[in-house]
């Protein structure tokens, strides 16, 4: 049995969105269990030149509603990028999945051959469904998400691997 473009990416977004979920969770009660300000959190980075927790959220879930968006031929609703919380991240999220989770298998499957373009500034990358969604969109997911959870862990949250990849 062949794995298909919705199994390859819906679920995945849906499954990794819960766990992120979860870790900012954590991070929210080591916050008001240790009397830290959230927001020392939520402005958190690992170098000076990365973007914050906050920012690597809101790119994470821009990924994955592009994704969807993309795949199905729809066009990508636009979030305003201005989240400063752990409430307002959240919704962001809670926001991403009842989007993702509203497209069926028979709106993205089908979608290895359809043209995507990307534009970043005057930069354009073009794809095929399928080298899109495993070469770009899944690596930058996961970078996104792994560099939250360092934030968070490299800032004294105790979030370990389970809470990362989910309990199996």
């Amino acid at each position: 049995m062949s794995l298909s473009m919705y199994q390859a990416s819906i679920p995945v977004f849906i499954f990794m969105l819960e766990n992120l979920s979860k870790i900012l969770d954590k991070a929210n009660v080591h916050a008001e269990t240790k009397k830290i300000d959230s927001t020392i959190f939520v402005n958190g980075r690992l170098a000076p030149d990365m973007f914050p927790l906050s920012r690597q959220v809101q790119i994470a879930t821009d990924i994955v509603k592009g994704c969807a968006a993309r795949l199905a031929g729809i066009e990508v609703p636009r979030y305003e990028d201005n989240e400063i919380s752990f409430s307002e991240l959240q919704n962001r999220i809670i926001k991403t999945r009842v989007f993702i989770e509203g497209f069926s298998a028979s709106q993205i499957d089908g979608s290895e051959a359809r043209a995507i373009t990307l534009k970043f500034g005057s930069k354009e990358l073009s794809f095929l469904g399928q080298a899109y969604l495993l070469n770009f969109v899944l690596p930058n997911f996961f970078f996104h998400l792994t560099t939250v959870y360092a934030i968070l862990r490299h800032s004294g949250v105790e979030v370990g691997k389970t809470d990362y990849t989910g309990v199996y």
